[in-house]
């Protein structure tokens, strides 16, 4: 049986993509901040994203789960409290009934670069039409992804869907509806049942559903909140009036580094962050990615200074089995903001092509060669997101450069 819960909040969120990021990310923030904060707090609804089984095993615990935050010198557990119920994200009556209360003053949305182009905004446009015809209100919906510009993103993709539903609830999105763009920042690797073992050690109790996750968490918001919001803040996260800044140290040093790590690091051998990070020809390469990525980042050297120091700590955590594998998902989606956005930038300033920055793109080609495709089929361009493309055609370009293959059958 789960522990006691110390604390049961009223519904007053909804979240959509009830994985383990949000788990280890906006559930916990908000359970810390509702333990800093008088009152009642907030309870999470949170409705999965695809599949039911989250849901499912998380419900028949009654929303509480362990966080454990796996340190290089020692583990600790917390019991999150702040998800009152878990739903079948497929329970359209349910997620719309959720949205429709007037006492839901926000909604929390983490899904993959891919889903924009999924059945996710069309979701959110017949929640936010439900909450229209029920008279509810003003809500926020706070963007919780890896995309720069990710509320104003998720904006566009919802009120594209909602115009072709119901164009009258696409303009009452306009007026009541606030899209607030985020910075988000934990690294969660997928629970293993050593991780359940753990928690138990620890705890004693069989929690089925924990998560891990590193010590070391951010969450930088930028956007307006109609109807109310927790108190974040009190919790560590950061709300500011620019948020570019923040998204491209995110994207260009943590994500572009990942995605070195992920391709490079499995065409060496290697199945996770930490051990990628430890071999000194990939270590080498992180450094020189940075300098060509912190070229182009709007802020003062100390703050990427202070950041790049952070990110070597947690990528050579050895506790945090970070798996490549996991990381090189989606990168026909995931290339364009990370690499080919300040890889433009930099030509937009007039600065040479970073030859690393090129190389990670080489690097996805060929890691799609050895391992197959891992979201849009590599060999057909059309089938592929624009940044796919993009990629293809700069490796074109670049067929020359030292270090640098063109893909099969490309002319330079």
């Amino acid at each position: 049986m789960p522990p006691e819960r110390t604390t049961r909040p009223s519904t007053r969120l909804a979240h959509l993509g009830l994985g383990a990021f949000h788990r280890a990310h906006q559930a916990w923030y908000t359970h810390r901040a509702n333990a800093a904060a008088e009152g009642d707090g907030w309870g999470i609804a949170a409705f999965t994203g695809r599949r039911p089984d989250t849901a499912t095993a998380l419900a028949a615990q009654g929303g509480v789960y362990t966080l454990l935050e796996r340190d290089a010198d020692g583990d600790r557990a917390t019991l999150v409290e702040s998800i009152v119920a878990a739903h079948d994200g497929g329970d359209a009556v349910t997620w719309q009934a959720v949205l429709a209360a007037p006492e839901v003053a926000v909604l929390t949305v983490t899904i993959t670069e891919g889903g924009y182009r999924g059945a996710a905004p069309a979701r959110i446009a017949a929640g936010l039409a439900a909450r229209r015809r029920a008279g509810a209100g003003p809500l926020a919906v706070v963007a919780c992804d890896n995309l720069r510009g990710n509320g104003r993103l998720l904006r566009a993709a919802v009120l594209e869907a909602a115009t072709a539903a119901d164009p009258e609830s696409a303009d009452w999105i306009r007026e009541q509806v606030s899209f607030v763009d985020t910075v988000v920042d934990r690294i969660t690797p997928a629970t293993t049942d050593a991780d359940r073992r753990a928690v138990h050690a620890l705890t004693g109790w069989h929690d089925a559903m924990p998560v891990v996750a590193e010590p070391f968490s951010e969450w930088v918001l930028a956007g307006r909140f109609p109807a109310g919001r927790p108190g974040w803040e009190l919790a560590g996260a950061r709300f500011v009036d620019d948020l570019e800044p923040f998204e491209q140290r995110k994207l260009w040093l943590l994500n572009a580094a990942h995605s070195l790590l992920a391709y490079a690091g499995r065409l060496r051998g290697h199945e996770t962050v930490d051990a990628a990070f430890a071999d000194p020809a990939l270590r080498d390469r992180v450094e020189r990615l940075w300098e060509e990525q912190r070229a182009v980042i709007d802020l003062p050297a100390a703050d990427l200074d202070s950041a790049a120091s952070a990110l070597r700590l947690r990528f050579a955590n050895p506790r945090i089995r970070h798996s490549l594998e996991q990381i090189g998902r989606d990168g026909a989606f995931k290339l364009a903001p990370r690499v080919l956005d300040p890889l433009e930038r930099r030509r937009a300033a007039g600065l040479a092509d970073g030859a690393e920055q090129l190389r990670v793109l080489a690097d996805w080609v060929e890691y799609v060669r050895r391992f197959g495709p891992t979201d849009a089929p590599a060999s057909t361009l059309e089938a592929a997101p624009p940044g796919a493309g993009a990629a293809m055609a700069v490796l074109a370009a670049a067929a020359g450069a030292d270090g640098v293959r063109p893909p099969r059958g490309a002319t330079p």
